[in-house]
């Protein structure tokens, strides 16, 4: 029942309360709120970056080992993993819709709504997962030969898919029940199991690519395996909280349907990310063996970089959607601003590491001169990329939380259209050696961000994407 007394008159037992009552403390002062949304940003951030930099360390690992096997095989491995990210980008909206799903929720102070809703994305993880499986064993041989790379490239990507596949209900079920656990605002224990799973990766690849010989397929085993127990800890996390407030654990398929519909414009919104990614790979496979494999290492590194200037695109989603839950968007006008300060500050500071790093790193990843001449282009590109990178991935995030996805799906679809003229030059123009992979990567990197960086910046200006309640 609404209370009554909000439409009493005022007396003077009314006064005399308020009179006797202690007084409000003062509003912080503005540099007392910056503080405090400092901390916010950083109790979030920080363990996020932990667990997104483990995340990419599964691809450097099979990278670093399967490099040293053969430039052939490392090639094949470029070719397979991109369509394995692919499966799982697309899926990644399992991660961000549940995460601001669940963030408003508890905002709103509805856990039990917060819970059934991760429980809802673990379903619907599983059942996509087992679909890709299904998909990718059945038509891995016929997608791989479209790549146009030679037939000893084909088959050894045609061997780490195949194995690989079967990680894929894993895969996209940890997307969700992370989802869930960072709306919930908790983010240490994500980086526990990112960092254990990545840990256990690398004895597991020497033993089974070297100890048993077994090659590229031995690097996809161990990730597999890895990928399984990963996903065992969080699904069991995701039981407990659901026994705790009393929710369901079966499928409500019409929940999870739900949950499907109200993601789909996070999907054309990854949709469109992944086809700028799957020309790069087509145009590199043009430019020929060596570019391939020095793509597929940079694009392992970026994958790094990007996902550590995520962290602070992570700690927007789970903040703007709690704050946006609770009506509070003084607050979250904050957490923009402060974010992305932070998000082009740390950018920069990530550029000039990897300037140092790519006089380095290439020797790190292949033998191959040629290899390393490619990869070291590539990362003088990503250099000047990254302070727009840190502000793109920032405010991807603010919007993600804000359950903004509809502008991010039409964005999404008009930046990627915005590059592909300079994909269609570097694939007729074929630039051999160095310059051909640092255009690839200018044409579909670089100016990729900054088309981004105008979209997002031109909506953060206005409050349309600020929705309040859950």
């Amino acid at each position: 029942m609404p209370d009554p007394s909000p439409d009493l008159p005022p007396d003077s037992s009314s006064a005399s309360s308020r009179d006797s009552s202690p007084a409000r403390p003062p509003e912080p002062s503005p540099a007392a709120a910056r503080r405090s949304v400092d901390r916010e940003i950083l109790r979030l951030a920080l363990p996020s970056l932990g667990a997104l930099i483990a995340e990419p360390l599964f691809v450097i690992t099979d990278s670093a080992f399967i490099a040293r096997v053969s430039t052939t095989s490392l090639a094949g491995l470029g070719l397979a993993s991109t369509v394995l990210t692919t499966v799982v980008g697309l899926s990644v909206f399992l991660a961000y819709s549940t995460t601001a799903a669940v963030a408003r929720a508890v905002g709103a102070g509805r856990m039990r709504e917060a819970i059934a809703r991760g429980v809802d994305a673990a379903w619907l993880a599983l059942m996509i997962g087992a679909g890709c499986l299904l998909l990718l064993v059945v038509g891995g041989p016929v997608l791989l030969p479209l790549f146009g790379a030679g037939a000893d490239v084909t088959a050894e990507a045609a061997v780490y898919l195949r194995i690989s596949a079967l990680g894929l209900p894993a895969m996209l079920s940890v997307q969700a029940t992370t989802g869930l656990i960072r709306g919930l605002q908790d983010a240490r224990l994500p980086l526990v199991v990112a960092v254990g799973g990545a840990l256990l990766n690398i004895p597991l690849n020497a033993v089974l690519i070297f100890g048993l010989g077994l090659g590229i397929a031995g690097s996809a085993t161990g990730t597999v395996i890895s990928q399984w127990l990963m996903a065992g800890v969080l699904l069991g996390v995701v039981v407990r909280h659901a026994r705790r407030e009393g929710v369901a654990l079966r499928p409500h398929l019409g929940s999870v349907a739900a949950t499907g519909r109200e993601s789909f414009p996070m999907l054309v919104r990854t949709l469109s990310l992944r086809i700028v990614t799957l020309v790069t790979v087509l145009v590199a496979a043009r430019l020929g063996a060596v570019q391939l494999a020095a793509h597929q290492l940079a694009s392992t590194v970026f994958m790094l970089l990007s996902l550590a200037l995520d962290a602070l695109a992570i700690a927007g989603q789970a903040l703007t959607g709690r704050h946006l839950g609770a009506a509070d968007t003084t607050t979250v006008h904050a957490v923009t601003s402060r974010l992305t300060r932070w998000g082009v500050g740390g950018g920069a500071v990530v550029g000039v590491v990897l300037l140092a790093a790519s006089y380095v790193v290439p020797s790190w990843f292949s033998p191959d001169p040629a290899v390393q001449e490619s990869l070291r282009a590539a990362l003088w590109v990503l250099v000047i990329a990254q302070p727009v990178a840190g502000y793109v991935f920032v405010l991807d995030g603010v919007l993600m939380g804000a359950g903004d996805a509809p502008y991010l799906a039409r964005a999404g679809m008009l930046t990627m259209l915005a590059v592909m003229p300079g994909a269609i030059v570097v694939w007729f123009w074929a630039p051999a050696g160095p310059l051909g992979l640092a255009a690839l990567w200018g044409a579909t990197n670089l100016l990729f961000m900054v088309a981004r960086a105008v979209a997002l910046g031109v909506r953060v200006r206005g409050d349309a994407w600020m929705r309040t309640g859950a």
